[in-house]
C-alpha cells in the first residue's frame, strides 16, 4: 500500500512538473494532479490495452515508436474525462510532447525515490 501511495504522489508531482514545461498542458493545483493521475490510471487500465491491440501492426512497423502516440491519446482522453477538475490538454501535440516529458520526469522521480528508500 505504501508503494502505491508513493507512486501516486510521485506521478502527481511529475504531472505538475510536466504542466510547467509543456505549453498547452495545464494542471491547476496538486489536488487536480491527484485526480488526473487517478483518471489516467483508469484510462490506462481499461482503454489502453484495447488501443494497444488495435494498433499492434503499426507499432510493429514503427519499431514501437507508435507507443508514444498511444500514450498521447490516453493522456488526451483522460483530460476529456476531467473537464471541471483543473486538468486540461489543449490539442494532440501538447499531449504528445507531454506524454514524452511525463515519462522522463516520472522515471527520474521513481529513480530518486528508489535510491532514497
Amino acid at each position: 500500500m505504501k508503494h502505491f501511495l508513493l507512486t501516486w504522489l510521485a506521478t502527481a508531482v511529475a504531472l505538475l512538473i510536466t504542466a510547467n514545461i509543456v505549453p498547452g498542458f495545464f494542471v491547476q493545483n496538486f489536488i487536480a494532479a491527484l485526480v488526473a493521475v487517478a483518471i489516467i490510471g483508469l484510462v490506462n487500465a481499461f482503454i489502453r490495452p484495447i488501443l494497444s491491440i488495435l494498433a499492434f501492426p503499426i507499432t510493429l512497423i514503427t519499431f514501437g515508436l507508435f507507443t508514444f502516440v498511444i500514450n498521447a491519446l490516453t493522456l488526451w482522453l483522460a483530460s476529456h474525462f476531467t473537464p471541471g477538475y483543473g486538468f486540461e490538454i489543449q490539442g494532440f501535440l501538447p499531449a504528445l510532447i507531454g506524454s514524452i516529458v511525463l515519462t522522463i520526469v516520472s522515471s527520474l522521480i521513481s529513480y530518486f525515490l528508489r535510491t532514497i528508500l
